[in-house]
């Protein structure tokens, strides 16, 4: 692996939180009073757009109601964010052995989340040690940037203060619509979805793993250089 820095770009690319995040949804509509139960079969296609706060407008435009968007999200956060220390986390399948193998071999690690910094602090105290938030050499937040992903801002504030350019990144995302971020910053990427995420959904070109050991992220650059290296010859 030939990079300078590992950018993990949403809070599902460490942790998966997709039924934790769906029960705080439901948890809130039900404190408000709102007769609203979301199904997985409901949740899941919401998910091809990001924002929370953007998802509960739509879904009561749709439903010719009236709700204050932004404070049911705010509280759906609140209690998203609670559950997930009561729980506790674990890393997600390679998470651990990458971050390991970036530091052991003085690459930068970044985390270019756009979601709240009250989250990504829950998630930190909820992985109990297993993973520090000091491990990062960046680490986004919704307050760090003007515009939320697909816009691919907070990929740009990551290398600038990671002191890297695009093609010296590796970017990994867990939904199409994030992926877009670091695609519009040009940098590579691998799409590591989680439980609520199709990996048909990703395009085609993008290499899909379960498991980002490093391991299986050299594999994926060993079978890219291997096909470049047969279309040079066929060409040749």
């Amino acid at each position: 692996m030939t990079k300078k820095a590992i950018i993990f770009g949403s809070i599902g690319t460490i942790v998966e939180t997709s039924q934790m995040q769906l029960d705080a949804f439901n948890m809130a509509f039900a404190e408000a009073g709102l007769d609203w139960r979301w199904s997985r079969e409901v949740y899941i296609p919401m998910l091809a757009k990001s924002g929370g706060e953007a998802r509960i407008r739509r879904y009561a435009e749709e439903h010719d109601t009236d709700v204050d968007a932004a404070a049911l999200h705010k509280r759906k956060t609140a209690l998203f964010d609670d559950m997930m220390v009561e729980r506790g986390l674990a890393p997600r399948p390679g998470v651990l052995e990458l971050v390991h193998f970036a530091k052991e071999n003085e690459m930068k690690v970044g985390f270019a989340s756009t979601t709240s910094r009250n989250n990504i602090l829950a998630i930190f105290e909820a992985l109990h040690g297993a993973l520090h938030r000091s491990t990062f050499d960046f680490l986004g937040d919704a307050d760090r940037v003007t515009m939320s992903k697909p816009n691919p801002e907070i990929y740009q504030l990551a290398m600038d203060e990671l002191g890297v350019t695009a093609s010296e990144c590796l970017a990994i995302e867990d939904t199409p619509v994030s992926l877009k971020a670091a695609k519009a910053a040009d940098i590579e990427c691998v799409g590591f979805p989680g439980d609520f995420i199709d990996p048909n959904s990703f395009d085609d070109e993008i290499s899909i793993v379960r498991n980002v050991h490093p391991e299986h992220i050299a594999a994926l650059h060993e079978n890219e250089d291997a096909e470049d290296a047969e279309q040079t010859r066929l060409a040749s």
